[in-house]
């Protein structure tokens, strides 16, 4: 709503390996220009800030991709233009997402000097058989040691894990998610595995070589997660993020509860004033635009009142506080 602070979203879309589950916009390059790809997300950042001007901001989310492969001096750069542009909340909340490579947990303190105050880790299993098997490139024992680094570089540390994996029995689940829980992070996002179309996941499934659990197992394993995250006093705040109360993804709440954010950077979505905006998906495209009209933009749509309203809905019926009446009027 006008006067609320706003979120900012970046991404970068690079990684070192595209996941076979994975349909987020993502993308595998021998080579990055580091300095082309600085500069322009200070472009694109300075674009979206003069159509939100006089506001404040109150979260910064860096999501990919892998930012965790971003220079620091990057991450630096785009925190100090933001909290230029928009006066920033006392208690900003500044999220990294890192995936835990050797190479990528010695970058912690560097991010941590940037600005970010919030680091959220792709662990995605306790199993070397799933992390093979989800295409992860890293094992357990990698896993562990940077969530330690994170934990002791960051204020707050999240980590996610995907359960629901083919072959996941109930007692697999409970051992995993207790060990999960006893690591003593004060987040967890939890996520059942999607089969989403054009992966490798989902041409594997259509031929009957990726077999699910079947629909009972499923739900079992989803009121188990409920069940014990509560009893560990992280209980679910949204369908797949469990927090001790008070540390709740502040910048993902805004999200659900249909604030206002700016996204930037390629495929980013962003809400602002009514406004739908989208940038260009593919990097060298998003990249090229930025170069020609400052800007990587896509789309702007201006959403009618009943369209805002379906969207407010559908995301405030992932939060376990349910929906704001004022967001309706």
């Amino acid at each position: 709503m006008a006067g609320e602070p706003i979120a900012l979203y970046v991404h970068w879309p690079f990684c070192v390996t595209k996941c076979p589950y994975c349909d987020f916009n993502s993308h595998v390059r021998d080579k990055v220009d580091q300095e082309a790809w600085a500069g322009a997300l200070l472009t694109d950042l300075a674009f979206e800030a003069a159509r939100l001007p006089g506001r404040r901001l109150a979260s910064i989310f860096f999501g990919g991709g892998t930012p965790s492969l971003m220079p620091p001096a990057t991450v630096a750069a785009v925190i100090e233009a933001a909290t230029r542009h928009w006066a920033p909340e006392p208690d900003i909340e500044i999220t990294l997402e890192a995936n835990p490579s050797s190479v990528e947990a010695a970058r912690f303190a560097g991010f941590a000097a940037a600005g970010v105050n919030r680091l959220s880790l792709g662990v995605q299993a306790l199993d070397d058989a799933a992390l093979t098997l989800l295409g992860r490139p890293h094992d357990v024992a990698a896993a562990l040691a940077a969530l330690d680094i994170a934990q002791s570089t960051f204020a707050r540390v999240s980590f996610d894990l995907i359960y629901d994996r083919p072959g996941m029995t109930r007692e697999a689940w409970d051992a995993e998610l207790a060990r999960a829980l006893g690591f003593g992070t004060t987040h967890l996002s939890l996520y059942q595995l999607t089969i989403e179309p054009g992966t490798r996941f989902a041409a594997l499934h259509a031929r009957g070589q990726l077999v699910m659990p079947d629909e009972d197992t499923s739900a079992d394993l989803f009121a188990m997660t409920q069940a014990m995250t509560a009893a560990a006093g992280l209980p679910a705040y949204e369908i797949s993020n469990h927090a001790r109360p008070g540390l709740e993804s502040r910048h993902n709440l805004t999200y659900w509860r249909y604030g206002d954010y700016a996204g930037i950077g390629p495929g980013a979505h962003g809400r602002r004033k009514g406004v739908a905006t989208l940038r260009r998906k593919k990097p060298e495209q998003w990249l090229a635009g930025v170069a020609e009209a400052g800007h990587g933009m896509d789309s702007e749509t201006v959403l009618a009142p009943l369209e805002r309203a379906r969207e407010a809905l559908v995301m405030g019926l992932r939060l376990a506080e349910g929906l704001d009446a004022a967001r309706f009027l």
